[in-house]
């Protein structure tokens, strides 16, 4: 068996394997779409901003799509439309910190719920002790997989409250061959670099109603009606023509760039049965995930490590991933004052929770390796475990003042 690198072995990637590279569209694509807007002097928020949303909704069966700046945008939009200020906005804790963040910024709080521990998605039945002056219940689409969001529906109408869905990684998702995008009262997507369609930055909303469409589009451009007499506090949060071009062609490359992601998943999930203690993400097997990371829970007592010293051992090896999300939102500085109950599930699977490398151009042999990689490790986790906190500690000695 070969020797783990934190063991003096040689690395499985010597030239490093990267946690993502953004699966850009044809740069020639992009500037031959641009160039009637950009010749035109239309920068922003023109006539492919009005297509990029127009094919979106055509693609997801919505009647609205909002372009938007970004999803963290969208999000705050949304929220300062649906949420009544100084009330409760009940959401998942495990989840990136934007979805809280658009809450404060609607003047509303935070109410954190627990996680399922085997799909990482909000736990609806924990949610649903959480409402009591709630004016807004919230779901995200944890990793690009579906949240069982008929359910957050249901309990959002039994609590007679509005329905939002953070989908930051999720278009191109089906829940029960439904797209995400057409659940709740709005569903906000985000088309960040690292995100499998993109637009550089950017993020698309989602919805139904007529009136809080209007209401949204109008936010993006200040709460301006076009006299400049606003009418609320809106933001400057219009997509570039240059972003929606970039989007257009990504959408034109996604069903194939999800293909692939998904036989990666897939191939990961085969190559990681034999590995006792690490368990990728539960998707249920009616649903499509984007699978914008390809996630696992590191069960230490059965491993023999903790995600950290794993983490440690894997970058020995070249491999780069992430701990998403950690800490949960509960957890971080900016929600200490909330005094929130103990969310143990939540706190669980966020110390267990690791992302591997999962990109469009990725090599599939590469996923083999991390799984072999991630057995060797497994099977001599005392010695890793020693070799890791061994270096620690010398690090810490030589970092001491004398």
């Amino acid at each position: 068996m070969t020797s783990p690198a934190v063991l003096g072995g040689q690395p499985a990637f010597p030239d490093g394997l990267p946690f993502f590279r953004p699966a850009t569209p044809s740069l020639e694509r992009v500037t031959a779409r641009l160039a009637p807007s950009y010749e035109r002097g239309m920068l922003t928020n023109g006539s492919l901003v009005r297509q990029f949303e127009a094919e979106a909704a055509q693609r997801l069966g919505v009647p609205h799509v909002v372009a938007v700046a970004s999803c963290t945008a969208g999000l705050m939009l949304v929220f300062q439309a649906l949420a009544r200020r100084d009330s409760a906005v009940v959401m998942p804790s495990f989840t990136f910190s934007a979805t809280a963040h658009a809450a404060r910024w609607a003047g509303a709080m935070p109410r954190f719920a627990e996680c399922d521990v085997t799909t990482c998605q909000l736990d609806v039945a924990d949610a649903a002790t959480r409402l009591d002056g709630a004016s807004l219940l919230v779901g995200t689409h944890v990793f690009g997989s579906p949240c069982t969001p008929e359910a957050v529906e249901e309990l959002g109408r039994s609590a007679g409250i509005p329905v939002v869905f953070d989908a930051a990684h999720g278009f191109g998702g089906t829940r029960a061959g439904r797209p995400l995008g057409t659940f709740g009262d709005a569903e906000i997507f985000s088309l960040s670099p690292t995100k499998p369609m993109t637009s550089g930055e950017g993020g698309l909303v989602a919805l139904h109603d007529d009136d809080l469409a209007a209401r949204v589009r109008l936010g993006v451009d200040y709460g301006n009606p076009g006299d400049y007499d606003t009418l609320f506090a809106g933001l400057n949060a219009r997509m570039s023509e240059l972003h929606a071009a970039v989007g257009l062609e990504s959408l034109v490359d996604l069903d194939a760039h999800l293909a692939v992601r998904r036989e990666l998943a897939e191939r990961y999930r085969v190559a990681l049965k034999g590995v006792e203690g690490v368990t990728p993400q539960v998707v249920d097997p009616l649903d499509e995930s984007t699978y914008k990371d390809f996630t696992v829970i590191v069960d230490e007592a059965v491993f023999g490590l903790d995600r950290d010293t794993l983490a440690v051992a894997l970058r020995a090896e070249g491999v780069d991933t992430r701990p998403y999300f950690y800490p949960p939102v509960h957890r971080q500085r900016a929600y200490a004052d909330l005094d929130t109950p103990e969310l143990p599930a939540t706190d669980w699977v966020a110390q267990r929770v690791i992302s591997l490398p999962l990109w469009r151009a990725m090599p599939p042999t590469a996923v083999n390796t991390i799984a072999e990689v991630l057995a060797q490790v497994g099977a001599r986790a005392g010695d890793v475990r020693q070799a890791v906190d061994g270096a620690s500690t010398e690090e810490a000695g030589a970092c001491a003042p004398s």
